[in-house]
């Protein structure tokens, strides 16, 4: 089959073994993965990771491996071979005391896909268990379905943080972790502000409603009861404080790779709350899709061909766009 491969550098191979699934798992053909920052870091040397890449997509169940059908998440039907999915991207161990608990994002033992011990999506064919996979609503497009996962991280905030109506929320950053973010914040009516550095990016928030504010112009006074620094970087950590009231919460949703020494001191000092924040719960995002009360397709920064893919990774770190997608049909 043919898939990306990172190994000793980037490269479209034609010729890639086409996985089988395994019991209690799908083979999924793809037909729309997305490029997250995440795979780009990983072409830098993130996580040590070789194999295909890719963890957002979309696709269609080809097979099962064996002939018991599971049920469909969040559908109430069986994810039966012609079933269009979307797919959770750990894959735990399933009997050591983190799974058992429903908490296999946190498996010691994990496999994640296109990140650490499993080939990812950016190919033809991928396999998954049944149990990570959704059925897609029928009236959420592919495209839209590809944010998911993504969509799925952002609303982790609200399964993490208990937020009063009347907080005063901040999310930094205007790429496209921060900007779902701050739409599904915003589902709580908390008077909450996404704070970028690009007019054009925080102009698809502002219209759905977010209140946005340019970094050039924002006032840096310690009133925000929440900040969520989404912008993968030192600096995101460090407005973040001079935001937070004391006592407040500091919501890191994006990795930071780098050696930079943080200051933890203020942390202590004017007890504020730090919480880690990945991957998230799919209901709810599909939900979100489905009711179009978020809409994600004015993220789409452009679609390559997957022939295309070596050249969309070069696209991907020349522009800094919001989402990159490959179609695989």
């Amino acid at each position: 089959m043919r898939a990306l491969l990172f190994k000793n550098g980037l490269k479209l191979v034609n010729d890639y073994p086409k996985p089988e699934p395994g019991k209690g798992e799908a083979l999924v053909r793809v037909k729309l993965a997305g490029i997250c920052k995440t795979d780009l870091e990983i072409t830098n040397g993130y996580m040590g990771f070789t194999g295909i890449l890719g963890h957002e997509f979309c696709g269609v169940i080809d097979a099962v491996g064996d002939s018991d059908l599971a049920s469909g998440k969040g559908s109430g039907e069986s994810l039966k071979p012609g079933t269009r999915v979307v797919g959770e991207i750990n894959c735990g161990c399933g009997g050591c005391s983190n799974c058992l608990k429903g908490l296999k994002a946190h498996c010691q033992r994990r496999s994640t896909l296109g990140i650490s011990g499993k080939d990812g999506c950016l190919a033809e064919y991928v396999t998954l268990p049944l149990d990570n996979l959704y059925q897609v609503p029928e009236n959420v497009s592919d495209r839209e379905a590809v944010f998911v996962e993504p969509l799925a991280a952002a609303f982790e905030i609200t399964e993490q943080i208990q937020l009063k109506p009347s907080a005063k929320v901040a999310v930094l950053g205007d790429g496209r972790l921060g900007i779902l973010s701050a739409l599904v914040l915003n589902l709580t009516c908390a008077d909450l502000t996404l704070i970028g550095k690009h007019p054009e990016k925080l102009e698809i928030a502002s219209g759905q409603n977010v209140k946005t504010v340019l970094l050039q112009n924002l006032e840096k006074i310690q009133e925000y009861d929440l900040v969520v620094d989404a912008t993968g970087n030192f600096n995101g950590y460090r407005l973040a404080l001079d935001l937070l009231k004391p006592r407040g919460c500091l919501v890191l949703k994006s990795t930071i790779t780098g050696n930079e020494k943080l200051n933890l001191t203020p942390l202590v000092l004017r007890e504020i709350t730090l919480v880690g924040s990945r991957c998230g719960p799919f209901e709810p995002a599909l939900r979100a899709l489905g009711k179009r009360i978020i809409g994600v397709s004015p993220l789409i920064s452009a679609i390559f061909k997957l022939e295309q893919a070596v050249e969309a990774f070069a696209y991907c770190k020349g522009k800094s766009p919001l989402k990159v997608l490959i179609d695989l049909n």
